[in-house]
């Protein structure tokens, strides 16, 4: 087993910048791990700034000062997120509100049509399986209504933090972009000399993650932004909520369109029932998730690296699970990252020696 580690050893970490590199990796997925919900704000600052860095990279290329082209596109993005604190945030916490008030009625209909499958479908569906479904069904309406308690009571923090956020991103996306010169050469100053693999892993990432986030960002604005009209044109109640469910449920490849639908369909059964207008709704939302991932997705990431649907879903599932909503949003990325040290590793091979 010694033998064995020792060659392992001698093949991956014979490099000193390969071992640096491991260092460096396991001390920043550790910071995040163990100091992510603290460094929140800063890491959303992060990515937004990154979102922004395309555009400003085009105005200094049209020969623009580097302040110039950050409040070109900055002061456009405080009037964006002041829209999005002020205008549709409160709009979709009363749809929210109002959606967990009539919750229960809708799982009260969706329970009468599972009672009346067994006369229906009885070669399908006995009485025994519905009444376990049922047993199912009246503990979640149980539990939304402790978790509808528990969100008024944390109603008080839960604003507080908005405020925080609302304070502290403009702040740092500002200095971000405005020093990100500086940061740069501050933070390369504590690197080696000697950093070829490093800088072989980020020109081979930064392309694929800028051109992901931003393709993300493009992705969720149009999804949300036709599924909410669609909705609105169709009548459907809680439109720009459901829109907004459709747009984030693009940033979880396969699974999040799956989640959607629950909703969806739900609202749209409490509302009509078995009718063509049901019909239609659901058939839009099909038509406009197809669409999405036959149409705009290849469009958006044409560049992407490909992997393989069972690798996203890993990667959805470990990233996801360590850091949240952030590991979800950047599983594909950190996926491609993985893939990219793995490849770019530097190895030495054994050669036997003759023994005389």
């Amino acid at each position: 087993m010694g033998n064995v580690l020792s060659q392992l050893s001698r093949r991956y970490f014979s490099d000193p910048e390969g071992v640096f590199l491991a260092l460096a990796l396991v001390a920043g997925f550790s910071i995040v791990i163990f100091m992510g919900h603290v460094l929140a704000p800063m890491l959303a600052s992060l990515v937004i700034a990154y979102l922004l860095e395309g555009l400003i990279g085009k105005l200094e290329g049209l020969g623009l000062s580097r302040l110039t082209s950050v409040l070109i596109v900055f002061v456009p993005f405080l009037g964006f997120l002041a829209f999005l604190m002020l205008g549709l945030l409160p709009l979709l916490l009363v749809q929210v509100k109002d959606l967990l008030k009539a919750l229960p009625a809708m799982l009260g209909r969706g329970q009468d049509l599972l009672l009346s499958l067994p006369d229906h479908y009885p070669n399908f569906v006995s009485a025994e399986q519905i009444d376990a479904m049922m047993t199912s069904l009246k503990s979640v309406i149980g539990k939304l209504g402790q978790d509808v308690v528990t969100i008024s009571l944390a109603s008080i923090s839960t604003v507080f933090a908005i405020l925080v956020y609302t304070v502290l991103l403009p702040v740092l996306v500002f200095f971000f972009l405005k020093d990100k010169e500086r940061m740069l050469s501050w933070g390369l100053s504590y690197l080696p000399r000697e950093r070829k693999l490093m800088a072989r892993i980020w020109t081979e990432m930064d392309s694929q993650i800028g051109n992901y986030v931003r393709g993300k960002f493009i992705e969720i604005m149009i999804a949300g932004v036709v599924t909410y009209i669609m909705f609105a044109l169709m009548g459907l109640e809680y439109a720009m909520l459901l829109g907004a469910l459709v747009g984030l449920s693009v940033i979880v490849p396969y699974v999040g369109a799956v989640a959607v639908s629950f909703p969806v369909v739900l609202v749209a059964y409490s509302q009509w029932g078995l009718s063509p207008d049901f019909a239609y709704v659901v058939s839009g939302f099909a038509i406009t998730q197809a669409l999405d991932g036959y149409l705009l997705v290849p469009w958006l990431f044409s560049e992407a690296v490909n992997l393989h649907p069972v690798a996203i879903i890993l990667a959805i599932l470990v990233f996801g699970g360590l850091w949240g909503f952030w590991g979800v949003f950047f599983a594909i990325p950190l996926a491609t990252l993985v893939m990219a040290i793995v490849h770019c590793w530097p190895r030495t091979t054994d050669t036997p020696t003759d023994t005389a």
